[in-house]
């Protein structure tokens, strides 16, 4: 039985029918078991394991080299606050204390309610409206201490629950357009890829068994 919810599940074997070896399919997959739980728990990662013909062992040790991937809990909200130099010019570090002191929690820590998850983050890739702040990989663009409590009270309240997704959701719109194939035709140019790679093995070995002989 699947520790996966079915759209989940389906999700995720959609995926790997789309690689010719399902190891490829491992960073997808993980983003789908952490929007499942939230987080990467045991049971997702042996999921994604079974799933990809390897091991939990190799799964997690995956997992542990990205940022965005957590082998912990984490809140709801993760809030990532940059602080690299552009940011750090800005209020960047000015920035993560306020943080620290509105949600009660130290940067690496997450909320006594279990809401939020602060992070101190590298460069988030949006210098120009510093310093950078992020909620579940999200921009939110909030520079200001002030902005940054409204910011809060707006997730605590879920009045940005259509803009911030729980944490672990990438996207909530599943793709119907653009490059799309069927499982068939996929099921179908698999088979001739590997009849012409076992042919040409074949045809390998019996060179090499030619030249051998001579």
């Amino acid at each position: 039985m699947s520790h996966f919810r079915a759209d989940i599940r389906q999700r995720c074997e959609e995926l790997v029918a789309l690689y010719p070896r399902k190891r490829s399919a491992m960073l997808p997959l993980l983003h789908l078991a952490q929007e499942n739980d939230g987080y990467l728990s045991e049971e997702g990662i042996a999921e994604v394991a079974a799933l990809t013909g390897t091991t939990p062992a190799d799964v997690r040790g995956t997992a542990a080299f990205y940022d965005m991937f957590h082998l912990e809990p984490v809140g709801k909200y993760v809030v990532g606050v940059c602080t690299n130099i552009a940011c750090l010019l800005a209020g960047g570090e000015e920035m993560l204390e306020h943080a620290a002191a509105t949600l009660g929690c130290a940067p690496g820590s997450t909320s006594a309610d279990g809401l939020f998850t602060l992070e101190e983050s590298e460069c988030l890739a949006d210098c120009n409206i510093a310093p950078c702040v992020q909620v579940n990989h999200r921009y939110v663009r909030t520079t200001t201490p002030e902005a940054f409590d409204q910011l809060v009270d707006d997730l605590r309240e879920g009045r940005l629950d259509h803009d911030v997704p729980s944490h672990g959701t990438l996207i909530r719109v599943k793709r119907q357009g653009g490059l799309r194939v069927s499982a068939e035709d996929i099921a179908a140019e698999r088979s001739v890829a590997i009849a012409a790679r076992s042919a040409r093995a074949e045809a390998a070995a019996a060179a090499a068994a030619a030249q051998g002989s001579t």
